[in-house]
């Protein structure tokens, strides 16, 4: 995707007008597009050279195959090979057996106040200085009922603050301890934000008018994700309708290619940084066990730590499981919910089912990642950032050849042990849900029915009434 990076003051951005062909131009990448590696044949003859919009969705299509890793050959080339196992049907979890992961138990009796969490948090506290944070912002809470960015929306009524605010004043205030910790009086701990199409420029608005809720001019980096093409047949063809590119966002795994492809995290790793943490944009606990799940990282050697809360079975929510193959190999990774199910069924106990704690025993997934810089930046200039994909049709008949609706590729930023070498130690910290999590997903509605349901509510108003606990 096209990449948008700014120290705040400086922004990049081009106006659809100056980026659009003549129309001799389009009219060759027509034929270009066409081709078999390029597969867009169906699409370019629906098109008449003769419309004033012809020379502006031709143009759309070359910047997309410019955004896209390999472009749109290889863009197509993946979608062909997914749709095609979804269509057949294949397990992408064919011949794993799973267990429950190693990791780090910090809730319940090992929780705050107990030693254990006490010993993490000293540890971690002396790795303050060399933390970075990373804040995946790309949604808007219009689906909430709110017409703004979701990270503009109030975590906390009283005060007014919104979530953006309180992430800066947890990193203001991280910052101020490890400046007394070092005596370097200009450390700064940096915060990279990724942002969409559809929030960039209202991001950089309340920021703007909030003068980065007293963070320093190049203390953030914006780095703005763009969309993929959708789909609309097994194909791979695109859609377009009326002469307009219809795009999708490609999910939030992109922000690793994005910190790779801006130089962000080599930046951090040139200057020592030793942590980052990925979170997001309506979850306001994570800072307030962030220290000790630095300690628990730094004394395991995790390279990546997913931080987990105890999960209840049959939650809508991703477990972190140990996924071991036939040739002995096991992969730490979290396995989404919609899949978890089946995967489970072959267990001694059957299914997604609770153990003697009530709770069942892979630990739920929130994602809040902590990764070690050094290996992290490794494996970006192995991968370049470029995350594994899936789709998720919905087909329009039983030929499973088109689809009810386009779809498009997606990839998500908590897939990343994949592109670690085998040998770096992936693991988790288990939190207490009031440590840890909440967040703002559903609408008041949607929220009554889980409450009912048994399940948490993850509303606005869940979220807040968190924060004092």
């Amino acid at each position: 995707p096209r990449r948008i990076l700014c120290t705040w003051t400086r922004f990049e951005t081009r106006s659809p007008a100056a980026m659009t062909m003549s129309l001799e131009e389009a009219k060759a990448y027509a034929e270009v597009l066409k081709n078999e590696e390029h597969g867009q044949a169906k699409l370019v003859e629906g098109l008449d050279a003769a419309h004033p919009k012809f020379a502006e969705v031709i143009s759309d299509l070359k910047k997309a195959d410019a955004s896209m890793p390999g472009g749109i050959p290889s863009y197509v080339s993946r979608a062909r090979k997914l749709l095609l196992s979804a269509k057949e049907g294949v397990n992408p979890f064919e011949g794993c057996t799973v267990e429950v992961p190693t990791g780090v138990d910090l809730s319940l009796e090992n929780g705050p106040g107990s030693a254990a969490f006490a010993e993490c948090e000293k540890l971690g506290m002396q790795e303050i200085a060399n933390c970075c944070f990373c804040l995946v912002a790309g949604g808007l809470g219009e689906r909430l009922g709110y017409p703004g960015i979701k990270i503009g929306i109030v975590a906390e009524v009283t005060t007014n603050t919104t979530f953006m605010q309180l992430y800066a004043e947890h990193i203001l205030a991280l910052q101020d301890r490890a400046r007394k910790a070092t005596g370097k009086e200009d450390l700064t701990l940096p915060l990279a934000i990724m942002t969409s199409g559809d929030t960039h420029e209202k991001t950089v608005q309340l920021l703007t008018e909030n003068k980065n809720f007293g963070m320093a001019e190049g203390q953030i980096t914006l780095m703005m994700q763009e969309k993929v093409p959708a789909l609309i047949d097994i194909s791979a063809n695109f859609a377009c309708s009326d002469y307009a590119l219809e795009t999708k966002p490609h999910g939030h795994g992109d922000v690793h290619q994005l910190l790779f492809s801006t130089g962000t995290a080599q930046k951090w790793r040139d200057e020592g940084r030793k942590w980052v943490l990925f979170f997001q944009d309506t979850n306001p606990l994570p800072f307030r066990s962030f220290v000790a799940v630095v300690g628990a990282s730094a004394r395991e050697g995790f390279a990546m730590n997913s931080v987990a809360v105890p999960r209840v079975a049959g939650e809508a929510a991703g477990a972190i499981c140990k996924l071991k193959q036939a040739d002995g190999s096991a992969l730490t990774i979290n396995v989404e919910y919609n899949q978890l199910g089946p995967l489970l069924s072959g267990t001694p106990a059957g299914g997604d089912v609770p153990d003697a704690t009530g709770f069942s025993p892979y630990p739920g997934n929130i994602n809040v990642l902590l990764l070690s810089i050094p290996e992290y930046v490794a494996a970006l200039a192995e991968t370049k950032g470029v995350m594994p994909e899936f789709v998720n049709p919905k087909w329009a008949g039983e030929d499973k050849n088109a689809f009810k609706s386009a779809t498009r590729l997606e990839c998500m930023m908590q897939d990343f042990p994949r592109l670690l070498p085998s040998a770096a130690k992936v693991g988790f910290t288990q939190l207490d849900r009031w440590a840890s999590f909440t967040c703002v997903k559903n609408n008041l509605e949607d929220a009554r029915k889980k409450a009912e349901a048994g399940l948490p509510a993850d509303c606005a108003l869940s979220a807040e009434a968190g924060l004092p606990a």
